[in-house]
C-alpha cells in the first residue's frame, strides 16, 4: 500500500543536513555509499535539510520505492544535527519527532508502583 509505513520494521534518520533536492534515486544511493545500508531492506529512511520545515522519507515496498514529503506550515521538526551519520530510532521517538519534540527527551514520568495510602 502506498506509504504505509507500519511495514517498516526499522526507522533510521540521517542526522545533519540533506540536499533536499534529491529524488528517489539520489536518496537510495546515499543510503547505499554515505551509510553502506541497503535501501531496498524493509526500513524508512529519514531525511531533512537545513530549514528544518521538511522531511523525506524513503521506504521500499517490495515493488517500488515510495517517496514520502512532509513541508509543516508552521514550526520545524527537532533534528540531530551534530553527526553526519544514519541514526536508529523507536517508532516512540518517530512519534515524538513528527509532533515537534526531540527524539532524546531529557525525562520521562515514570510509571510508579503501588503505594500505601495514608
Amino acid at each position: 500500500m502506498l506509504g504505509d509505513i507500519s511495514v517498516a520494521e526499522n526507522i533510521y534518520i540521517a542526522c545533519g543536513y540533506t540536499d533536499m533536492r534529491k529524488s528517489i534515486d539520489g536518496l537510495a544511493a546515499m543510503v547505499q555509499q554515505q551509510f553502506q545500508m541497503d535501501p531496498f531492506n524493509s526500513a524508512l529512511f529519514l531525511f531533512c535539510g537545513k530549514r528544518c520545515d521538511r522531511i523525506k522519507a524513503l521506504l521500499w515496498e517490495k515493488d517500488g520505492f515510495v517517496l514520502l514529503y512532509k513541508r509543516l506550515e508552521n514550526g520545524s521538526f527537532r533534528w540531530p544535527r551534530h553527526e553526519n551519520d544514519l541514526k536508529s530510532i523507536s517508532r516512540q521517538q518517530f512519534r515524538w519527532l513528527m509532533e515537534g519534540l526531540s527524539i532524546e527527551q531529557k525525562s520521562v514520568i515514570l510509571p510508579a508502583g503501588k503505594g500505601a495510602f495514608c
